[in-house]
């Protein structure tokens, strides 16, 4: 009998339902009946019923106290459930409704794959044969699947919707779906085998996509020559090879040389990918997007010079909005002439003198008349000089005795120019 302060039950109040030799019984008897070779559907559920009914038995046995590393009654019992409800699962099926799922599978990966040309060709001829294989369990007609990836879509699109159709049950149509589950496997192999576009080599890409046709004995001079194909891409004004060898040649080298060459030619072509690179404040994507001219760049541009940041790149972007020479972007390029940094304010000048913009006349004057660095006010009077007009000249003349040289300069060349717009 249980004392008071002891909740668990003596051995001789279990019910005969909870004690362990009588789940053990329990579960060897749902190991028998899944032993039958002609066991069923329904009887898996029967089973799969009388084996949740015995788990719930098992967690209401008592824990056990020893201290020793064998394991428990109750623990030894809930391994063999857990060991039951596995060979269960294993009983079950084949059911054609997994293989109609593992054909639509199979149609996302042709689609969604890029195939090489003989790879292409292969996967069309594995869903060919894949087609006769399972026309004969279907009992069914699948059409062929022509020349193309979609056409082999649509092949296994029908397969799918035959078997769908088909209603095969897992115990009746064992050996159907079973045939249609081995033909699946085969196509699945088959595809694993064609060859996909990641499965080559950077160098095979490359090559695959023309990439090395220009190299001749006489003009691969560079090592790399990866190297050779970007210089006379860049000599023919061609920057689909360059934008091709960015894309796959990851070494800092190659990249490097990539951007250089697109810093010289300024290729509309090249935007999308240097404005990308841009919006990660990288240098000379931002320099190229200066030669490119497209005043698109603004928006990734612009905020890049908002406050004291980082100086170098402040001032490179400056170029590049000058570069551009949009109108839009002369706030805020004159906001920056009153920066911390000398060289950001000298940048900000620069950029106002080429976008040409009269607005900008005001705040050149007054950081020419009060900047107390002189490389800064020499690229306000230049930046004067290059918007030409004649308030903008007459803004200079009166420098031309200077304390700075370049000022001086500067206000000699406005003179100049202004005497050159008068009327004779």
């Amino acid at each position: 009998m249980s004392n008071g302060d002891d909740d668990t039950p003596d051995t001789d109040d279990t019910p005969a339902d909870t004690d362990p030799s009588a789940v053990s019984d329990r579960l060897d008897s749902i190991e028998t009946a899944l032993s039958d070779d002609e066991v069923t559907e329904s009887d898996l559920d029967d089973l799969e019923g009388e084996l949740e009914s015995a788990t719930e038995a098992i967690e209401t046995l008592p824990e056990s106290d020893d201290e020793d590393d064998e394991p428990s009654e109750r623990e030894q019992l809930s391994t063999r459930a857990d060991e039951l409800s596995a060979a269960i699962d294993d009983e079950r099926g084949p059911y054609a409704e997994d293989v109609s799922e593992r054909v639509d599978e199979l149609a996302s990966r042709l689609t969604d794959t890029r195939w090489t040309d003989v790879g292409e060709q292969d996967a069309i001829d594995a869903v060919s044969t894949y087609a006769g294989a399972v026309a004969g369990p279907l009992a069914t007609t699948i059409d062929e699947p022509g020349d193309s990836i979609d056409e082999a879509v649509s092949t296994l699109e029908s397969v799918r919707d035959a078997i769908d159709s088909s209603e095969l049950h897992p115990d009746s149509d064992t050996e159907t779906i079973t045939a249609l589950g081995d033909a699946t496997d085969d196509l699945t192999a088959d595809l694993d085998d064609a060859q996909e576009w990641s499965d080559l080599t950077v160098h095979e890409q490359l090559d695959y996509q023309g990439f090395y046709d220009v190299l001749t004995p006489k003009n691969r001079k560079d090592f790399p020559p990866e190297l050779s194909v970007v210089r006379i891409a860049e000599s023919n004004n061609n920057p689909e090879p360059i934008l091709l060898a960015l894309e796959k040649l990851t070494s800092d080298f190659m990249q490097e040389n990539c951007l250089d060459a697109f810093i010289r030619m300024g290729p509309p072509e090249a935007f999308e990918e240097m404005n990308e690179r841009a919006q990660k404040r990288k240098q000379k994507p931002i320099e190229a997007l200066g030669k490119i001219g497209d005043a698109r760049a603004l928006e990734t541009l612009i905020p890049f010079i908002d406050g004291d940041g980082d100086p170098v790149l402040q001032a490179i972007t400056l170029k590049a909005l000058g570069e551009i020479g949009d109108a839009e972007a002369t706030q805020a390029v004159a906001n920056r002439l009153v920066a911390d940094e000398p060289s950001v304010r000298s940048s900000a000048a620069k950029a106002l003198g080429r976008i040409g913009d009269t607005r900008a006349i005001q705040p050149l004057s007054e950081c020419l008349g009060s900047d107390d660095e002189n490389s800064v006010r020499a690229s306000a009077a230049w930046a004067l000089n290059q918007i030409g007009t004649k308030d903008a000249l007459d803004a200079i003349q009166s420098y031309d005795d200077d304390q700075s040289y370049l000022v001086q300069v500067e206000a000699e060349r406005a003179t100049q120019a202004f005497a050159n717009t008068e009327p004779v």
